[in-house]
C-alpha cells in the first residue's frame, strides 16, 4: 500500500503520460465499502502506444508488477465517447455541453468506466441504493468482468466494467430497474458533485484477472 503514494512523484516523470490516478479496488462488482487492499489499479491516458510501451519495459514501476504481483491483468482501451470530469480534467477531450465521440460504437466488447465525487450529505442513501446495483452486475448476462475502484473512499467511487457488446451496456443501464432507479435518484437529488463515464473499445489485453482474461476470447489478436 506504501507504492499508491512512493508512485506519485515517478509517474509524474514519466514521459507521455497525459493523465493518471492510481486506485484501490472494492471487494464488489460496483462501488462498495468493502475494499480489498492487496489489489489495486492505474489508470493512464498516454500520448501514443510508443510511450505506454517504454513505461512497461522501462519503468522501475511495472518492473515492480511483473516482479512481485500473483496476478496482473493490462487492457488498451480506445475512447469512443466521454462525458463529464475527474477532478476539473476532461481526460478525452470532453466539452461542457455533452460527450466527444471518438468513434463508432463498434460490435465486439465495450469497456465503462465511471467515476463519481459524492456530496458528503448523499453518502448514507448513495450507499444504501449500491447493494442492489452490485448485486445486478454480478449476475447481468454479458457482463464479462467489473469492478470497483476508489481513490479516497468512501466519497471518490468508480466502477470499471468489461461487457460482450453495446447492447449488453444498453440493457444494463436502461431496462435494469435497480440501476434504473438509482440513476434517477442520482439526478434528482443531486448526489454528486463530479462525475465521468467513458466507453471504450478494448483492442489488446494481456495477464488474468481473477484468474482468466475475460476479453481472451472476446478481442481479435
Amino acid at each position: 500500500m506504501r507504492y499508491m503514494a512512493e508512485d506519485r512523484p515517478v509517474l509524474r516523470r514519466t514521459e507521455g503520460l497525459v493523465f493518471w490516478r492510481l486506485l484501490g479496488t472494492g471487494r464488489g462488482a460496483s462501488m462498495t465499502l468493502g475494499a480489498d487492499p492487496r489489489r489495486w489499479a492505474l489508470f493512464a491516458v498516454w500520448r501514443d502506444e510508443a510511450a505506454l510501451d517504454r513505461f512497461l519495459e522501462r519503468s522501475p514501476i511495472a518492473a515492480r508488477w511483473r516482479r512481485e504481483a500473483i496476478e496482473s491483468w493490462q487492457v488498451r482501451l480506445a475512447p469512443l465517447a466521454s462525458r463529464g470530469r475527474w477532478d476539473g480534467v476532461a481526460p478525452f477531450g470532453a466539452g461542457p455541453r455533452g460527450p466527444v465521440v471518438r468513434g463508432s460504437v463498434p460490435d465486439g466488447p465495450v469497456a465503462v468506466l465511471t467515476r463519481a465525487a459524492i456530496r458528503p450529505l448523499r453518502l448514507v442513501a448513495f450507499y444504501r441504493s449500491v447493494a442492489g446495483v452490485d448485486r445486478l452486475l454480478r449476475e447481468q448476462d454479458g457482463c464479462l468482468a467489473s469492478v470497483g475502484v476508489g481513490e479516497r473512499p468512501p466519497a471518490r467511487q468508480g466502477t470499471f466494467s468489461l461487457w460482450r457488446d453495446a447492447a449488453a451496456v444498453r440493457a444494463f443501464a436502461y431496462e435494469a430497474r435497480a440501476h434504473r432507479r438509482v440513476v434517477d435518484r442520482v439526478r434528482a437529488e443531486g448526489w454528486y458533485a463530479e462525475e465521468l463515464f467513458v466507453r471504450f473499445t478494448p483492442y489488446g489485453s494481456e495477464g488474468v484477472w481473477d484468474g482468466a482474461d475475460p476479453l481472451a476470447a472476446a478481442v481479435p489478436d
